[in-house]
């Protein structure tokens, strides 16, 4: 059976260097023989978290907000591995991610939780040369927390400086990395 990557895209550029990480990873994932599905946050209606908690009432069947989110949790659950990309905006993941991210609160506590021991990947651009004066510690740490949270594992963390779209592919190493992520994420290495 072929693996099922899904990989979220939180930056505003479709374009932009987060993404350009996402495809390569998505190349090597399909060349590794996985099934890869990429779906663009800032074109798709998810509306942020209402803290209702109706997702975590006995006999709940995930969030109660009807949105595009509604779609995105049935992939969750089929995905063998998960892939958040994201560039880093005023020192965290950008406001898709983290909208995308506290709307999985609804399926991933208690028995309702469908990450437990699925790998997970963060992919990162930032501005700053610096991961700490960009904050993108602040955004890996997240990451780290949230994966804790939902007994995830964590198949990597890929993160480079890059401001203009496009400046990421300068970064060979970072590009290769991403490459072999993806065939990992597939159960293949080369």
């Amino acid at each position: 059976m072929k693996k099922k990557i899904m990989i979220v895209l939180g930056s505003p550029r479709k374009k932009g260097n987060s993404a350009k990480l996402a495809e390569l990873v998505a190349k090597g994932a399909k060349e590794g023989g996985a099934k890869v599905e990429t779906f663009y946050l800032n074109g798709m209606n998810i509306k942020p978290c209402q803290a209702c908690m109706k997702c975590q009432k006995e006999n709940a069947r995930g969030c109660a907000i009807r949105d595009d989110m509604q779609s995105l949790y049935p992939k969750l659950k089929e995905a063998d591995g998960v892939v958040i990309a994201s560039p880093v905006y005023w020192f965290n993941l950008s406001a898709q991610t983290k909208t995308f991210i506290d709307r999985c609160f609804a399926v991933g506590v208690e028995e309702r939780n469908i990450f437990k021991g699925k790998p997970m990947a963060l992919l990162m651009s930032y501005g700053d040369m610096d991961p700490f004066g960009s904050g993108a510690v602040n955004a890996i740490r997240s990451f780290q927390d949230m994966c804790r949270y939902l007994g995830a594992e964590i198949a990597g963390m890929l993160y480079g400086s890059a401001m203009e779209a496009g400046d990421i592919e300068k970064n060979r190493g970072l590009m290769k990395e991403a490459h072999q992520l993806g065939l990992a994420l597939a159960g293949s290495q080369s």
